[in-house]
């Protein structure tokens, strides 16, 4: 076999070991399900996806408060996530019952789907 072949296999296969054991982009969200009305809280949304480098990574997350977007982070080749498992968070005040949605997506595999949480006022 011929070195540049050689050398070509190896190439692809550093590259794509990461992708390997991948995965869809996954979300859960923590945050309380109860809580009085006008109380601030953090909603935190936990990601998990295999394979973060910079051809196959999370490429957005969002967490949504009753359909409207709250927050959005955006990565790319060159802002990949920290690691596999990260997390971000943000601030929010319940003013009634409230529905939270988050959701992450493969920029290769797409997303999980959904996670949900419902908050309660008191």
């Amino acid at each position: 076999m011929s070195k540049k072949i050689v050398a070509a296999f190896l190439f692809f296969l550093i590259i794509f070991s990461g992708t390997a054991f991948a995965n869809k982009t996954a979300v859960t969200i923590d945050a309380p399900d109860t809580v009085q009305k006008g109380t601030e809280i953090t909603i935190k949304v936990n990601v998990t996806h295999k394979g973060n480098n910079f051809i196959h990574h999370t490429n957005w997350v969002y967490i949504k408060a009753n359909g409207e977007e709250i927050a959005r982070w955006e990565f790319s080749a060159g802002n990949k996530p920290e690691d596999e498992n990260f997390s971000r968070e943000v601030k929010y005040t319940v003013t009634g019952p409230t529905e939270i949605i988050a959701e992450g997506h493969c920029n290769m595999h797409g997303s999980a789907g959904p996670a949900v949480l419902k908050i309660n006022v008191k």
